[in-house]
């Protein structure tokens, strides 16, 4: 079972590029660090979001690496934290940060007409 989600995303290069300034401004990050590499014109964010699930004291964290190439960006979303196990019924009908992320790359994508493509990788080796 895979412990992150990435999607690709394919578009116009100016697209694709204000995709990022418009995530970490409808979303706001905890924290927020970038790098640009100006030979290849790529961009490299990391941003890390972070809400506290008061009912079931505990927090959950979202790392998002966002990598914004000409070509496509790839948004890699790694969920950690929260409470494991028997967790019963569902205490809190609120949205979380994960989701809220999830549909602003699909609502972007929608709206700017971009093509979202969801990368899957086994994380399990093949057995021979």
């Amino acid at each position: 079972m895979n412990s992150h989600t990435t999607y690709l995303v394919f578009g116009p290069a100016a697209t694709l590029k204000r995709m990022s300034s418009k995530l970490f401004g409808d979303q706001e990050p905890k924290f927020l660090y970038s790098r640009t590499i100006e030979e290849t014109n790529e961009q490299y964010f990391v941003a890390v979001y972070e809400e506290y699930e008061k009912q079931i004291n505990s927090s959950v964290t979202l790392t998002c690496i966002f990598e914004n190439s000409p070509k496509h960006n790839k948004i890699i979303l790694k969920k950690t934290g929260g409470r494991m196990g028997f967790r019963g019924s569902s205490l809190s009908e609120e949205r979380n940060v994960e989701s809220n992320v999830i549909d602003f790359i699909f609502d972007f994508a929608k709206r700017y007409g971009l093509t979202v493509q969801e990368e899957r990788i086994s994380d399990q080796k093949e057995e021979e």
